[in-house]
């Protein structure tokens, strides 16, 4: 439900109101001023009622407790009250310097008090140490925090303790708490994926028998696997998570099965990015890709890599330290594939190029083939319906019996023919925008044609 900025805003202003006075609390505590016999703990959150703003309404739901309030107040400081948090900038008058146990960085650009786990730890557990198994929870990736994605721990120097990194809150959820509207996390290095979607439906999916028969076989695992591995008890024996291999020629449908097996069956599926995942630093490219799987763990989606075989290809010689780090991410992912509770769909256009023993950890191997007489009639009536009209020149079963094109080719011939139609102010394809439109796509992959056969058609 979306409210008013203002609503949403007040209800952030009471929590960072709260904040200031838990951080005023520890210090007091911790450097024995007066006062400090009391505890943070009775400083009472805020009040929240249901339907007054999305950070309240968001606190109901999730029932989140202080520790939890706290560490989200503590994120999101920065971003909506920075000078909450100016009273930890204060100078340790023995050695006349901060205080390391404060944790927190500085930058020239922002000038306040940037938190790191470092930061939530001492809140917390500064004056009570048994208390950090709370922070522990907090900052690891199966809380509901991490693996929502509402709060990050940033990644800091190899040589630097974990928690030494920033804290802090997302974009998208910062978004959220102020406007009430959900945005999808945007694509990065730090998370390197992003929600495939598809604006077709199960009935246009045009597939030969043996292939749909294959994808089903997936469909009826994302439809009751979950009973197989409890009520079947089928747990006991396998590993949990299905992984297939989709692999055939380039516009055969891979993604778009992909993306319509997760529509079907009610489930979000996100596209990794393999350009976005390798780093010179092969702990932070593993950091990277962990927080993909963790959260799409948490989350049950699926999540599909495309053009697979450029990482899961066939291990090189290490002649090199850029070899030995392929292998390395290569080995890291293969061990977090088999390890996911979930489905994972790998694609690739050349079945040749992966590695045999990587492919016998997959329980499907889908072969997408260019599709036949039959099957291209029906695309080229599932392309042009509702979009353009046929003009009585044209003879759809000729041409698809005659062409060889795959799905996504077809689309493409579509695209050119609804705009030489747009140019001449109307919406009907002839013949010869067809097979004009035809000849442009095989010259992209070299092809001849048969130009006499094409005459034929006019």
């Amino acid at each position: 439900m979306s409210y008013p900025l203002e609503q949403n805003l007040a209800a952030l202003y009471r929590e960072m109101d709260w904040l200031h006075s838990v951080v005023n609390q520890v210090i007091c505590n911790y450097l024995k001023q007066e006062g400090h016999e009391n505890h943070w703990f009775e400083l009472a959150p805020p009040t929240v009622e249901q339907k007054q703003s999305a950070y309240e309404d968001l606190v109901l739901e999730w029932e989140l407790d202080s520790f939890e309030r706290l560490a989200l107040a503590l994120a999101m400081a920065p971003a909506i009250k920075p000078e909450v948090l100016d009273i930890l900038f204060g100078v340790n008058q023995l050695i006349d310097r901060g205080f390391s146990e404060f944790g927190g960085v500085s930058d020239k650009a922002f000038g306040g008090f940037l938190p790191t786990g470092q930061t939530l730890n001492f809140l917390i557990a500064g004056n009570d140490p048994p208390w950090r198994v709370y922070v522990d929870r907090l900052l690891s990736s199966r809380h509901r925090f991490m693996a929502e994605q509402v709060t990050e721990l940033m990644s800091a120097d190899a040589a630097l303790p974990h928690w030494a990194g920033v804290y802090k809150i997302t974009e998208h959820w910062l978004n959220f708490l102020l406007t009430g509207n959900h945005v999808q996390p945007e694509l990065s290095t730090s998370f390197p994926a992003h929600a495939l979607e598809s604006p077709h439906q199960w009935h246009d999916l045009v597939l030969d028998y043996a292939v749909m028969k294959r994808v089903d076989e997936i469909r009826a695992w994302l439809s009751y696997g979950h009973v197989l591995m409890t009520d079947w008890q089928l747990g006991r024996k396998v590993k949990p998570g299905y992984r297939a291999v989709f692999f055939g020629p380039p516009g055969t449908g891979k993604t778009m099965t992909a993306a319509l097996l997760g529509k079907v069956t009610e489930r979000e599926i996100y596209r990794v990015d393999l350009s976005m995942i390798v780093s010179k630093y092969i702990g932070e490219t593993e950091k990277n890709l962990s927080r993909v799987f963790d959260v799409a763990s948490y989350k049950d989606w699926i999540l599909f890599f495309d053009e697979a075989d450029s990482l899961f290809g066939k291990r090189t010689a290490t002649s090199s330290s850029n070899d030995r780090h392929a292998n390395q991410l290569t080995g890291y992912l293969l061990q977090r594939i088999e390890d996911f509770p979930g489905t994972v769909i790998l694609a690739t256009n050349l079945r040749a190029n992966m590695d045999d023993a990587f492919t016998r950890r997959f329980q499907n191997m889908v072969q997408f083939t260019i599709p036949g007489p039959q099957e291209r009639l029906k695309l080229w009536q599932n392309a042009f319906d509702q979009v353009c009209d046929l003009a009585e020149d044209v003879n759809l079963e000729r041409i698809a019996q005659d062409f060889e094109l795959a799905g996504g080719q077809i689309i493409n011939v579509l695209r050119q023919c609804a705009l030489q139609a747009i140019r001449r102010d109307e919406r009907v394809v002839y013949q010869a925008d067809l097979l004009e439109s035809i000849r442009q796509e095989f010259q992209k992959d070299n092809k001849t044609i048969n130009i006499s056969g094409m005459e034929a058609l006019r």
